[in-house]
Formats: C-alpha cells, sequence, structure tokens
C-alpha cells in the first residue's frame, strides 16, 4: 500500500517513541481498491498528551483534542492523528456522549460503521483486518462491523453512509445491514439536514445512484418525502414504460455525476403524481408539472439547507426541462438568453437523459441533442449576442446620446436586447442608438 512520505514519517515517529500506529479507514479501503486516497488518517496507542510529545518539533493543532484527535502538519501536509478510543453512549443517535481511549486497536476497530472501514495497515505490521473488511471488498459488500441496529443507532448518519458507500463503489449491501437500514430509517430525522445533504448528493452522484433509489426508496423518502408516492405511480403514456421513481432513476443515471444535474434529475418529475390528468382515451398527462416540480424542489433544497448556487441551478433546469423549441439560432438564441450557456448545455443534458427515460422507439438519437449543443457554441464562439453584455450598445452609449440614467436606461437596454433577438434590429451601434433616440427619448 503506498503511503505519503509525511505519513511514514508520522507513523514511524510513534512507531520509534514505542507506540502502535496504522493508516486507517477510507485511505485503506481506497488503496486496496486501487484508488489513490485524498487524506490519511493515522489511528495509534499514544495518548493525546503522548502525541503531542511525539510531535513537539512540528507544528501540532488540537483539532479534537477531546476526543484524541490532533492533527500535526509534517512538511505542511496535515496528518489527523487519532487516539485508539471506545465511544460511550449514543443518546442524541449521532455523537458519542464521552470517548474512553484505550491501547487496544481492535477495541478501537470494533467501533467503525462498516467492514470495508475497519482496516488498518503500516509498513511495519502490513494489513490488519480483524472483521473480514479485505474479503467484503473483494465480494463487494457493505457490512456493518458487528450489531448493524447498534452500529446504527449510535450514529443515524451511517444509514446514509451505507447507502452512499453502495451508490459510488458500486457494491451490495449485506442482507441484515440492508434490512437494518430500512428498520432505523426513522433515526435520520435526527441527523442534520447538512449532513444528510452532503451525504445525499455523494450518493446521486455514485455509479449505482439508480439502482440505489429504487431499492431504497422508503429510506431517501425520510429526506425527501415527495419521493415516495413516485414508486408505483404508473404514468400511463404511450412514451413511458416505468412507473415515476423507474424513470426519475433512469435519468438520474444517463446524466453526468454532477450533483446539481443529479439533483435536477431526481426531483425534475417530483410534481407529477399532483398533476395527472386523463384525455378521452385515457391516456395520462401531465399539464404543468415542471414548473411545480420547480417549485417543490425549491422547497426540498431549502429544507436541506442546500447553498443558493446549487439551489437555483437545479430549479432552473427542472423548470424548463420540458420546454420545447426548435434546433435554430433564433429560438436558441432566445433560450440562451433566458438561461445562459452553462444551464443551456445542461439543459440539453438533462432533456436528453430525459427521453433516454422512456421507451427506446421514442429516443430521437444523439445527433438530435448534440445539434442543439452544435448550434449553441457556434453562437457562443461567434459572440453573436443574445445577451445585455453581448449588445453593441451599453449604458455610456445612451447617456452620452441624452438619455438620463435611471431604472429606465435598464428597461430600454432589455427592449433593444429583445428587437436583436427578434431579428428587428441588427446588434449594430448605430442602428441599436437610433432606433432607441426615435422610440424612447424624452424630448
Amino acid at each position: 500500500m503506498y503511503l505519503p512520505n509525511e505519513v511514514k514519517k508520522a507513523i514511524s515517529m510513534l512507531e520509534k517513541s514505542g507506540y502502535e500506529a496504522y493508516a486507517v479507514g477510507g485511505c485503506v479501503r481506497d488503496s486496496l481498491l486501487g484508488k489513490i486516497p485524498t487524506d490519511y488518517d493515522v489511528t495509534t496507542s499514544a495518548f493525546p498528551e503522548e502525541t503531542k510529545s511525539v510531535f513537539k518539533n512540528e507544528h501540532v493543532i488540537e483539532t479534537g483534542i477531546k476526543h484524541g484527535t490532533v492533527t500535526v502538519l509534517i512538511n505542511n501536509y496535515p496528518i489527523e492523528i487519532t487516539t485508539f478510543r471506545i465511544d460511550k453512549n449514543y443518546s442524541d443517535n449521532r455523537h458519542p456522549d464521552s470517548v474512553e481511549f484505550t491501547r487496544s486497536l481492535k477495541e478501537d476497530l470494533s467501533r467503525r460503521d462498516f467492514t470495508v472501514n475497519a482496516l488498518a495497515y503500516s509498513e511495519k505490521t502490513g494489513l490488519v483486518d480483524m472483521f473480514g473488511g479485505l474479503s467484503d471488498i473483494e465480494h463487494k459488500i457493505i457490512r456493518c462491523v458487528g450489531s448493524p441496529d447498534a452500529r446504527f443507532e449510535e450514529d443515524a448518519l451511517r444509514i446514509m453512509r451505507g447507502l452512499r458507500f453502495a451508490s459510488c463503489l458500486g457494491f451490495d449491501l449485506e442482507e441484515k445491514t440492508a434490512a437494518s437500514i430500512y428498520k432505523n430509517r426513522e433515526l435520520l430525522k435526527n441527523v442534520s439536514a447538512e449532513r444528510l445533504f452532503s451525504e445525499l448528493k455523494k450518493l446521486i452522484c455514485g455509479k449505482d445512484a439508480a439502482k440505489i433509489l429504487v431499492e431504497h426508496a422508503e429510506t431517501l423518502s425520510v429526506l425527501i418525502p415527495e419521493l415516495l408516492p413516485l414508486k408505483s405511480f404508473e404514468q400511463h403514456h404511450f412514451r413511458h414504460d416505468k412507473d415515476v421513481l423507474g424513470h426519475t432513476a433512469a435519468v438520474l443515471q444517463n446524466v453526468s455525476p454532477v450533483p446539481a444535474l443529479r439533483l435536477a434529475a431526481l426531483l425534475h418529475d417530483i410534481a407529477k403524481p399532483l398533476c395527472q390528468s386523463f384525455d378521452e382515451n385515457g391516456t395520462a398527462h401531465y399539464f404543468g408539472h415542471a414548473p411545480l416540480s420547480a417549485q417543490i424542489a425549491e422547497e426540498i433544497l431549502l429544507r436541506l439547507k442546500s447553498d443558493n448556487e446549487t439551489k437555483n441551478a437545479v430549479c432552473l433546469l427542472i423548470r424548463h426541462h420540458g420546454d420545447r423549441f426548435p434546433a435554430e439560432p433564433k429560438a436558441i438564441k432566445r433560450m440562451l438568453s433566458k438561461i445562459g450557456p452553462k444551464s443551456f448545455d445542461d439543459l440539453i443534458t438533462l432533456m436528453r437523459a430525459d427521453d433516454l427515460g422512456k421507451r427506446p422507439e421514442y429516443y430521437p438519437g444523439e445527433e438530435f441533442f448534440q445539434n442543439y449543443k452544435n448550434i449553441a457554441a457556434k453562437i457562443i464562439a461567434d459572440e453573436e449576442c443574445f445577451s445585455l453584455k453581448n449588445l453593441a450598445l451599453n449604458g455610456r452609449d445612451l447617456i452620452s446620446a441624452g438619455f438620463a440614467p435611471g431604472p429606465e436606461m435598464g428597461r430600454i437596454l432589455s427592449a433593444l436586447l429583445e428587437a436583436v433577438l427578434e431579428e428587428d434590429l441588427p446588434n449594430q451601434k448605430e442602428k441599436l442608438l437610433d432606433y432607441a433616440i426615435k422610440n424612447f427619448l424624452q424630448r
């Protein structure tokens, strides 16, 4: 297993001082999976004050010394070093009421969530696997260490972590672990919205996100109750061969694993059960479901404490995902003006995924969607006018021509942009100024 030199040095310094020390948890798991870890945690038999003494000549930060963790900077590389510990009661289903330091690695590993995370390694000892984590990695299984009920009752966030690991790693949940996740799902209500949202974003960006969504809809509905009505909600439309949840899962899997895009896919049809109506032929329609889904998505994301940038991007995509406009420059420039180039590209991606989630015989083909992107790319590359930024006339030009500054100037510029988008005016400064003077200048 590869360890950065700084981590090797930290472990070696602890060992030379008479303590055990190991890289532990996710960094070991990821290394065994052939991935390069993004960070390395070290666990040690040294108690916090002893750890500080070992690294007295290094920069030590008392990150969470109450729980046995200090951060050591070696060559400006931060390494979290935590004392072997036993977690006491979790009265809030989230944090231990207290911790007890121990010299036993086994006691420390036994408190961890899943076997694939209960692995330790040092060059001196090699791999330490006391709970079958290596076998579970080889068989692609997520299994709790010890009793699943006990692990989830200790820290309910582990329920979401289990689903997230299964989604991101492409692993299956071991039977007892899966049953316990379902049984204890209501404990998620004891976890902060911020932490749940952080895990949800990672989960839905996993390679098996669609599978987890379908198989664990009841658990995810503790976070987002609006998801549950999508399950088994038949669409009764000739273009659809899945219920709304199955369609949602297919759309989710067919957009890039970017949080805003995946969230838009997850929530794009959230209002369909509220909008269903039938025509005289028994075909269902969902008039107005896109704007209503955007409204509900905003409520959900506010509840989950989403940042505004993500919330706004997601709701914009959902609001327009049902828009239909021809693949010709005038229509595309108008849409670029409405939502911006980045959102336009994401919108076409979402529309493509939406169609891929329907009956295959109705899919218009890759060229259909690529054509929209190609036209938009050419408009942008040619610096054609689709926003005030591209307009050949600006506020300073209007002031020089005798217009008074103020809110009215913004309305005039918007009217000029509208005329350009409608191709009633060329985007030429002289023509725009002449039009503005004739139509808007108060004399």
